[in-house]
Protein backbone atom coordinates (compact mmCIF):
# COMPACT_ATOMS: atom_id res chain seq x y z
CA UNK A 1 0.00 0.00 0.00
CA UNK A 2 1.16 3.39 -0.77
CA UNK A 3 1.79 5.90 1.52
CA UNK A 4 0.57 9.06 -0.45
CA UNK A 5 -2.97 8.86 -0.33
CA UNK A 6 -4.78 10.32 -3.16
CA UNK A 7 -7.91 11.83 -1.04
CA UNK A 8 -6.64 15.34 -1.36
CA UNK A 9 -6.01 15.09 -5.37
CA UNK A 10 -9.81 13.63 -5.59
CA UNK A 11 -11.42 16.79 -3.49
CA UNK A 12 -8.78 19.34 -4.85
CA UNK A 13 -10.81 19.79 -8.45
CA UNK A 14 -13.86 18.05 -10.33
CA UNK A 15 -12.96 14.65 -11.78
CA UNK A 16 -14.59 15.77 -15.23
CA UNK A 17 -11.15 18.48 -14.88
CA UNK A 18 -8.42 16.07 -14.09
CA UNK A 19 -5.48 15.40 -16.29
CA UNK A 20 -5.52 12.31 -17.89
CA UNK A 21 -2.07 11.63 -16.27
CA UNK A 22 -4.07 12.66 -12.82
CA UNK A 23 -6.42 10.05 -13.64
CA UNK A 24 -4.37 7.45 -14.45
CA UNK A 25 -2.22 7.96 -10.82
CA UNK A 26 -5.68 7.77 -8.97
CA UNK A 27 -6.96 4.27 -10.85
CA UNK A 28 -3.08 3.27 -9.63
CA UNK A 29 -3.28 4.69 -6.52
CA UNK A 30 -6.89 2.71 -5.97
CA UNK A 31 -5.75 -0.67 -7.15
CA UNK A 32 -4.02 -0.64 -3.81
CA UNK A 33 -5.59 1.17 -1.25
CA UNK A 34 -9.09 0.55 -0.17
CA UNK A 35 -9.92 3.37 1.40
CA UNK A 36 -8.75 5.54 -1.55
CA UNK A 37 -10.92 3.52 -4.08
CA UNK A 38 -14.18 4.18 -1.42
CA UNK A 39 -13.36 8.24 -1.80
CA UNK A 40 -13.09 8.04 -5.83
CA UNK A 41 -16.37 5.58 -5.91
CA UNK A 42 -17.78 7.73 -4.08
CA UNK A 43 -16.55 10.77 -5.98
CA UNK A 44 -17.83 9.16 -9.27
CA UNK A 45 -21.48 8.09 -7.66
CA UNK A 46 -21.55 12.05 -6.86
CA UNK A 47 -20.80 13.30 -10.55
CA UNK A 48 -23.54 10.98 -11.65
CA UNK A 49 -26.18 11.85 -9.43
CA UNK A 50 -25.57 15.56 -10.32
CA UNK A 51 -25.80 14.83 -13.88
CA UNK A 52 -28.78 13.40 -13.28
CA UNK A 53 -30.36 15.85 -11.11
CA UNK A 54 -28.78 18.66 -13.40
CA UNK A 55 -30.95 16.97 -16.36
CA UNK A 56 -34.02 16.99 -14.89
CA UNK A 57 -36.67 19.34 -15.69
CA UNK A 58 -39.25 20.80 -13.11
CA UNK A 59 -42.84 21.17 -14.16
CA UNK A 60 -44.53 23.70 -12.07
CA UNK A 61 -48.49 22.55 -10.87
CA UNK A 62 -51.03 23.53 -13.47
CA UNK A 63 -52.50 25.42 -10.74
CA UNK A 64 -49.56 27.91 -9.97
CA UNK A 65 -50.54 29.91 -12.94
CA UNK A 66 -53.80 30.59 -11.75
CA UNK A 67 -52.37 31.23 -7.81
CA UNK A 68 -50.11 34.27 -8.74
CA UNK A 69 -52.39 35.93 -10.98
CA UNK A 70 -54.83 35.74 -7.84
CA UNK A 71 -52.11 37.06 -5.46
CA UNK A 72 -51.21 39.92 -8.08
CA UNK A 73 -54.87 41.07 -8.08
CA UNK A 74 -55.66 40.53 -4.37
CA UNK A 75 -52.04 43.01 -3.89
CA UNK A 76 -53.56 45.64 -6.38
CA UNK A 77 -57.19 45.73 -5.21
CA UNK A 78 -55.33 46.27 -1.52
CA UNK A 79 -52.70 49.07 -2.83
CA UNK A 80 -56.25 50.92 -3.96
CA UNK A 81 -57.67 51.61 -0.69
CA UNK A 82 -57.07 54.77 0.99
CA UNK A 83 -53.96 55.70 2.61
CA UNK A 84 -54.88 56.41 6.28
CA UNK A 85 -56.51 52.39 6.07
CA UNK A 86 -52.46 51.08 6.07
CA UNK A 87 -51.99 53.57 8.72
CA UNK A 88 -55.25 52.90 11.15
CA UNK A 89 -54.60 49.39 10.53
CA UNK A 90 -50.89 49.89 11.88
CA UNK A 91 -51.30 52.00 14.66
CA UNK A 92 -55.24 52.16 15.14
CA UNK A 93 -54.73 50.29 19.02
CA UNK A 94 -52.50 53.19 20.08
CA UNK A 95 -54.71 55.92 18.59
CA UNK A 96 -57.89 54.32 20.45
CA UNK A 97 -56.54 54.19 23.88
CA UNK A 98 -54.83 57.50 23.08
CA UNK A 99 -58.93 59.43 22.30
CA UNK A 100 -60.10 57.07 25.49
CA UNK A 101 -57.45 58.61 27.69
CA UNK A 102 -58.16 62.37 27.11
CA UNK A 103 -61.93 61.33 26.96
CA UNK A 104 -61.27 59.90 30.45
CA UNK A 105 -59.20 63.13 31.51
CA UNK A 106 -62.05 65.32 30.38
CA UNK A 107 -64.44 63.86 32.11
CA UNK A 108 -62.36 63.66 35.56
CA UNK A 109 -61.31 67.30 34.77
CA UNK A 110 -64.58 69.52 33.76
CA UNK A 111 -68.01 66.85 34.90
CA UNK A 112 -66.40 65.53 38.70
CA UNK A 113 -65.59 69.04 39.81
CA UNK A 114 -68.78 70.37 39.06
CA UNK A 115 -70.97 68.11 40.06
CA UNK A 116 -69.99 68.65 43.89
CA UNK A 117 -71.76 71.34 45.76
CA UNK A 118 -71.67 72.05 49.10
CA UNK A 119 -75.60 72.69 50.41
CA UNK A 120 -77.05 73.60 53.74
CA UNK A 121 -75.28 75.03 56.51
CA UNK A 122 -71.90 74.73 55.20
CA UNK A 123 -71.87 76.71 52.52
CA UNK A 124 -72.23 79.68 54.74
CA UNK A 125 -69.31 78.31 56.72
CA UNK A 126 -67.45 77.30 53.54
CA UNK A 127 -68.23 81.25 52.44
CA UNK A 128 -67.43 83.07 55.11
CA UNK A 129 -63.92 81.26 55.47
CA UNK A 130 -60.87 82.16 54.05
CA UNK A 131 -59.30 80.32 51.22
CA UNK A 132 -56.28 78.28 52.11
CA UNK A 133 -53.92 80.53 49.96
CA UNK A 134 -55.61 83.78 51.74
CA UNK A 135 -54.43 82.34 55.07
CA UNK A 136 -51.26 81.12 54.17
CA UNK A 137 -49.70 83.35 51.28
CA UNK A 138 -51.86 86.50 53.14
CA UNK A 139 -53.55 87.57 49.92
CA UNK A 140 -56.71 89.30 49.78
CA UNK A 141 -58.05 91.45 52.97
CA UNK A 142 -55.23 91.66 55.78
CA UNK A 143 -55.40 89.38 58.33
CA UNK A 144 -54.98 90.64 61.79
CA UNK A 145 -51.48 89.37 63.50
CA UNK A 146 -53.77 88.03 66.13
CA UNK A 147 -53.97 84.99 63.71
CA UNK A 148 -53.36 81.93 65.59
CA UNK A 149 -51.57 78.80 63.79
CA UNK A 150 -54.11 76.71 65.33
CA UNK A 151 -56.75 79.00 63.55
CA UNK A 152 -55.32 78.62 60.27
CA UNK A 153 -55.30 74.58 60.90
CA UNK A 154 -58.70 74.60 62.31
CA UNK A 155 -60.27 76.69 59.49
CA UNK A 156 -58.32 74.30 56.62
CA UNK A 157 -58.83 71.29 58.55
CA UNK A 158 -62.46 72.24 60.11
CA UNK A 159 -64.29 72.76 56.25
CA UNK A 160 -63.46 69.16 55.29
CA UNK A 161 -64.20 67.48 58.71
CA UNK A 162 -68.05 69.19 58.33
CA UNK A 163 -68.03 68.90 54.49
CA UNK A 164 -67.04 65.05 55.25
CA UNK A 165 -69.87 64.64 57.41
Amino acid sequence: MSKNHIISLIESAPLASLSRSDLDAIRAHTGDCVNCRRAFEAAQISVLLLQERAAETFEPSPFLHTRVLAKLRERQTTSELWGWTKVWRAAGALASTMVATVAALAVLTFVIPGSQTISGPEVSTALNNYSAEEMLLDQGEALNDQVSEDQILNTLYGAEEEAAR
